[in-house]
């Protein structure tokens, strides 16, 4: 994709689009698992303070019909999930005491 992938009020986070905005709940989990700790906590710090922001503008659309920029944002919050969960509790990309943790989904929801 040429051009900025967020809208215009989220500018400052393109840098961190392309990693990011992944249309799959697997394709983030394989993200995480291959980020460094300083990567996901650059991300995060970033991107948390700005959460609510980026979920009261996503809502402004329905969900069926995001534009592409407001379904890149929605995919950056996803990922923040997914990223959430390695900073503030495990402290490590994969998850603590889970063997061989893995995702694999047969179908997921979209967007």
């Amino acid at each position: 994709m040429s051009g900025p992938m967020l809208p215009p009020a989220f500018a400052e986070f393109e840098k961190f689009a392309p990693t990011w905005c992944l249309e799959s709940e697997s394709a983030r989990w394989a993200q995480r698992q291959a980020s460094t700790m300083e990567e996901l906590n650059a991300f995060y710090d970033a991107f948390f303070p700005r959460l609510d922001d980026a979920i009261v503008y996503c809502d402004k659309f329905p969900l069926d019909e995001l534009p592409d920029d407001a379904l890149n944002l929605l995919h950056l919050v996803y990922s923040l999930v997914m990223v959430a969960m390695a900073v503030e509790i495990f402290q490590q990309p994969a998850p603590v005491d889970s063997a061989d943790a893995w995702l694999a989904r047969v179908g997921e929801p979209t967007p």
